[in-house]
């Protein structure tokens, strides 16, 4: 293990800690995504006045942009959990980045079809090649890439060693998705939230959004954390304290 990787950090990336880590917070991150899902939905679909040229329709971007938000997020995460487990060989790193992927698709997916639906009133049309829209597209096809090639081996540490890679190529696509609308002419619209400036959409509109945002992460956390315990009990069947938490549940 590397000599700057804190002592805090190694325990943690024990699976017994872990597992016990992630079961303490889980029920925490799922019901702080309640909350602000919640707060964040009644603010957009409610509270929030019609934009001035889209009308009520603009409101998908409630779900649309935190979700696009996240099929970034989850991606980055996963190749730098990917990249430790390639280079360090630590098995908790392996499982989050397989994890991560599924849920990451789901993202993804979800950003695509809201996507459509926002596009056909404002584009007239349901899709076109757009390089943000076909950047997207491909993230999904990574995130598919990297779980079929998970499952494809029979030794599940081998096919995540070799999907690991995948993800760690994959990641060039990422500031792609991103940069996408500043680099090519394209009928997505440019960023309106801006974390380092001010941002050209209104207060009353980015309230509910930076809510939904915190929703989708502490979602993504809970839903991590309840894969990554179960794929650890699978993993470490044979181990001792993979068998106290069988005895103490039975």
């Amino acid at each position: 293990m590397a000599s700057w990787i804190p002592l805090w950090l190694h325990k943690l990336g024990s699976p017994p800690t872990f597992y016990r880590f992630a079961g303490t917070l889980r029920p925490w991150m799922l019901a702080l995504a309640l909350l602000f899902g919640l707060i964040g939905l009644y603010g957009g679909l409610v509270l929030a006045p019609p934009d001035y040229q889209q009308g009520d329709a603009y409101r998908i971007i409630f779900i649309h942009v935190p979700s696009a938000w996240m099929s970034m997020f989850i991606y980055g995460v996963m190749g730098m959990a990917a990249f430790i487990a390639l280079v360090w060989r630590i098995k908790l790193a392996e499982v989050v980045a397989m994890e991560s992927a599924p849920i990451g698709a789901a993202f993804t997916f979800i950003t695509l079809v809201t996507g459509s639906l926002w596009g056909k009133p404002m584009w007239g049309t349901w899709w076109t090649w757009d390089a943000r829209l076909t950047s997207e597209l491909v993230l999904l096809f990574l995130y598919l890439g990297v779980i079929g090639l998970y499952h494809a081996f029979e030794d599940r540490r081998q096919g995540a060693r070799a999907a690991a890679f995948l993800a760690i190529i994959g990641i060039i696509n990422v500031p792609i998705v991103h940069f996408s609308v500043n680099w090519w002419n394209t009928l997505h619209q440019g960023s309106t939230v801006n974390l380092f400036g001010p941002s050209s959409i209104v207060w009353a509109m980015l309230w509910p959004l930076l809510c939904m945002t915190l929703a989708t992460k502490f979602y993504y956390a809970a839903s991590l954390f309840r894969r990554v315990r179960t794929d650890l009990l699978a993993l470490e069947g044979g181990k001792d304290w993979v068998r106290k938490i069988a005895e103490s549940e039975a």
